[in-house]
């Protein structure tokens, strides 16, 4: 059997490049014709696509760097990794609450720039501590939007603080319902967020429903002194607007993961270089869980964690197994049954999904499949991908 190539566009964890055994894998960071690409940060958008690639997994939750749509022409799923990075981006969001009440950030710049001899910088230590005076958490309220595998583990965390929190999710899944604390309170609408928050902080992606959630007419909803925090993406807070309340003073900081010439200067922006998921577990386990879910889908067909595909995990098996990706359109999987029939092969059993514009069908046969009904398939109009595992 010939092995799978995997294509490396950013370093991955070896960890998770190790759930690749090497009797069947081969993992190189140049390709000119892999099975499936694994990235990071990569920009895919500047890349041309080979022919040949058959999966891309995200070690990571956000997509923004991928051209899924490209790829769903293609009949190529896009797997991520939702949750994975959960924890790092929980505790970074805790840290980013004490960094902003407490002024942290900005007292360590005055005692770093202390001078003098040990006694003259203790006489200034005293003098002007008052100015980095802060307040606690217990008490305040912290408004978060978005209540998936990170807002849940936020608000829980916040709740165990002694934080009364404020959530709002129109599409939160009955997972994560149920991960929730029943202390935290749900929201009808971002708004009703925004004029209850001490603290507000974002875990949503970035489509255009959510880009710059908050904006002017958000911010003068907000109470004075908010603190805002954004690790999520940039884009989804108007820095602008956002520069101009913390002058006016409606901002008491604003903690962003995000760096921009706008507002990286200001004495009350902590500005991070993107460490949201920077822990060596966070990537550990993005990495581990989207190669499982990429060597699942070349081995079996199996579609887990997929921005693009419907989910299809529970399959039985066969002599064969013939994955079809299809425009999701009439009468597409009698074709495929159809054509099966024709070619004398029986189906032990079938399961089609849809999502979107894209339909996925996996059909186990009682016997092995031969090319040219592969070729047949591949012809009728609306096939994207025909893959044979047998």
């Amino acid at each position: 059997m010939d092995k799978y190539r995997i294509l490396t566009l950013n370093n991955i964890a070896a960890k998770g490049l190790a759930r690749f055994p090497l009797e069947r894998y081969e993992i190189a960071s140049e390709w000119s014709q892999p099975d499936a690409i694994l990235l990071r940060s990569f920009n895919m958008h500047e890349m041309a696509l080979p022919d040949s690639v058959l999966a891309v997994g995200r070690a990571g939750a956000g997509v923004n760097n991928i051209p899924v749509a490209d790829l769903s022409h293609m009949g190529v799923p896009v797997f991520n990794a939702p949750g994975a990075n959960a924890n790092a981006v929980k505790e970074l969001v805790i840290a980013a609450m004490l960094l902003g009440c407490r002024n942290i950030c900005q007292a360590w710049d005055f005692s770093r720039a202390l001078a003098g001899d040990d006694g003259m910088i203790s006489k200034a230590v005293e003098k002007g501590k008052k100015q980095f005076a802060g307040f606690e958490l217990p008490g305040r309220t912290l408004g978060v939007i978005g209540l998936g595998a990170i807002g849940v583990r936020v608000a829980n965390a916040a709740r165990a603080l002694g934080m009364r929190v404020v959530g709002f999710d129109p599409t939160i899944t009955v997972e994560r319902a149920w991960e929730l604390s029943a202390e935290v309170i749900p929201a009808k609408s971002a708004d009703e967020v925004f004029t209850q928050a001490d603290f507000i902080t974002f875990h949503v992606p970035l489509i255009e429903s959510t880009r710059h959630l908050v904006n002017a007419e958000r911010l003068a909803l907000m109470k004075d002194e908010v603190v805002i925090i954004n690790l999520a993406r940039q884009g989804i807070v108007d820095d602008s607007a956002t520069l101009e309340a913390l002058n006016a003073g409606k901002v008491y900081a604003y903690i962003t993961d995000f760096p921009s010439n706008l507002i990286k200067d200001h004495p009350r922006t902590i500005a991070l270089p993107h460490l949201g998921a920077s822990t060596r577990e966070a990537e550990e386990n993005c990495a581990v869980m989207v190669a499982d879910e990429v060597r699942d889908y070349l081995e079996h067909g199996v579609v887990r964690h997929s921005v693009n595909f419907p989910e299809v995990v529970s399959l039985p098996s066969g002599e064969a197994r013939v994955c079809v990706v299809n425009e999701n359109r009439p009468d597409m999987l009698g074709q495929i049954s159809h054509l099966l029939g024709r070619s004398g092969l029986n189906i032990r059993h079938m399961m089609n999904e849809s999502r979107g514009e894209i339909a996925y069908t996996v059909v186990d046969l009682d016997e092995k499949v031969q090319m040219a009904c592969c070729e047949s398939l591949r012809e009728i109009e609306g096939i994207l991908k025909v893959r044979v595992l047998q």
